[in-house]
């Protein structure tokens, strides 16, 4: 069974355990807030479908990790949930933070009902991704209910502890690389490591295993972010869907530019003299590309990726799943440049 089959077998079951989790809310007196949580998970409202609803990658990986260390990946559905409930409640957080009206083509929560109604909807999020944790109970033992609940906690508060980082470092200019590599660990890495250990802890893999699994997940999330970056500025818009532009005007620490200012060249200067203009990125992105910037970035990508797949060889999945979640890391680890 290839990527293809597992994906079309897998995703409706995936959306069908999101539905079921997100009804919680659906009674008369709070009816309209379930529709605000189904608006955000691209179920209804006017551009729904699943271009609004996303890949769903997290929970994929969760439910494929499983499968490829022998297990039924059925009854790890709850956790497939609650990983992407996790991931849902940090994007609607985010949006309020970085002040985006609009998210995948559609005008983000806070934009249609307001940022202390998008606060609720995340909150929400947040504790259905709990709930949906508990139900593991129904088919594995409360001790791996347990320690699978510690994972999503804790990958959470590295996940708050990312934001920070990435919303502290925009009022700061002594930044360097180092910064770098704590915030995209805690704001890309430590999510995609958790769908991946849980993965395998529900799959009933012995601790080493898990460990390779969790360390697959983790440096796939770095290399994941690198090449984010360098899209964020290099980028096809036919290709990427988002401006080139966007990343150079909007002021962001990614790694090129925080590469570039080490260097204390020209591009440093015209950083530092204020905002990029629209009509000057091309210009500026050619100047960070003859400081090195973007071979130094794709060194990085390439040297995670490297990192990540040895760690899923070193996990040895097992059979067509295993086959599946090679094919999958190898899909999103050489993504179009």
């Amino acid at each position: 069974m290839s990527l293809k089959q597992y994906s079309e077998e897998m995703l409706p079951e995936i959306e069908k355990e999101l539905q079921s989790q997100v009804k919680r809310l659906d009674d008369p007196h709070t009816h309209p807030f379930h529709e605000m949580l189904t608006y955000h998970m691209g179920w209804t409202g006017e551009g729904a479908g699943p271009d609004a609803a996303g890949k769903r990658i997290r929970p994929l990986l969760l439910l494929l990790a499983a499968a490829s260390c022998g297990a039924d990946w059925q009854s790890a559905l709850p956790a497939a949930a609650a990983v992407e409930l996790l991931h849902n409640f940090s994007l609607v957080h985010d949006d309020v933070q970085d002040n985006s009206d609009k998210r995948r083509g559609r005008p983000t929560v806070w934009a249609k009902w307001g940022v202390p109604m998008a606060i609720n909807v995340g909150d929400t999020l947040f504790v259905l991704s709990n709930q949906a944790t508990m139900d593991l109970i129904k088919s594995h033992p409360a001790s791996i209910v347990v320690r699978a609940a510690a994972i999503l906690h804790d990958s959470c508060l590295d996940l708050t502890r990312g934001q920070f980082m990435d919303m502290s470092y925009e009022e700061r200019n002594d930044l360097t690389i180092e910064d770098y590599w704590p915030m995209i660990g805690g704001k890309t890495s430590a999510l995609l490591a958790a769908c991946t250990h849980i993965g395998a802890l529900l799959g009933n893999a012995k601790n080493e295993i898990q460990e390779n699994y969790r360390q697959f997940g983790y440096h796939l999330g770095m290399a994941f972010q690198i090449q984010d970056d360098i899209l964020g500025i290099w980028g096809e818009e036919s290709i990427t869907g988002k401006s080139a532009a966007s990343d150079l005007v909007e002021g962001k620490n990614s790694l090129p530019v925080l590469y570039a200012l080490g260097k204390k060249g020209k591009f440093a200067q015209l950083w530092n003299q204020g905002p990029i203009k629209a009509n000057e990125v091309k210009a500026v992105a050619a100047q960070l590309e003859r400081e090195g910037a973007r071979e130094y970035a794709n060194e990085m990508s390439l040297k995670e990726t490297g990192e990540a797949l040895g760690f899923l060889e070193e996990a040895n999945p097992e059979g067509l799943a295993g086959e599946a979640i090679i094919e999958l890391a190898n899909k999103l680890l050489k993504r179009e440049q």
